[in-house]
């Protein structure tokens, strides 16, 4: 008995650490779909990378260095930022700014997250933000 005990206690102890591990990555998926739409939305006026960050994370959003910098090389890489370095002051810094490409870019984005946004709601409708679903259903 003390041994089926402690197997369906280690198995549930186990599933109760994997809904963490599985929700993060779930929510973590779900952010990896927005940054790009985020990052050229603050960049109309010139930034550096850490005054990105920041930006970001004023608005509620937070983003780590080795997420952003990839994926800033990779919107200049497809056109639709451009960038300069800027050697004046205490050290040199690395400024992104919308390129028109990206800028048309951003437009188009905007115009379907609103649409998914949209579906979303609809979908989500009923639905409590503890994941319940509400009497009406």
């Amino acid at each position: 008995m003390t041994i089926l005990c402690n197997t369906l206690y280690d198995v549930c102890m186990s599933k109760e650490n994997e809904i963490p591990e599985q929700y993060q990555k779930l929510t973590q998926e779900l952010r990896r779909g927005i940054l790009v739409l985020a990052a050229l939305s603050q960049l109309k006026e010139e930034k550096y990378g850490y005054a990105l960050i920041s930006s970001l994370a004023e608005k509620g959003l937070d983003i780590e260095q080795g997420t952003l910098y990839p994926l800033l090389r990779r919107l200049e890489s497809q056109g639709l930022l451009k960038s300069e370095w800027n050697v004046e002051g205490s050290r040199p810094r690395r400024y992104y700014v919308i390129s028109p490409e990206g800028s048309r870019t951003l437009e188009d984005l905007a115009g379907e997250w609103r649409s998914l946004t949209n579906v979303m709601e609809k979908l989500l409708d009923g639905i409590s933000s503890e994941g319940e679903q509400n009497e009406s259903d």
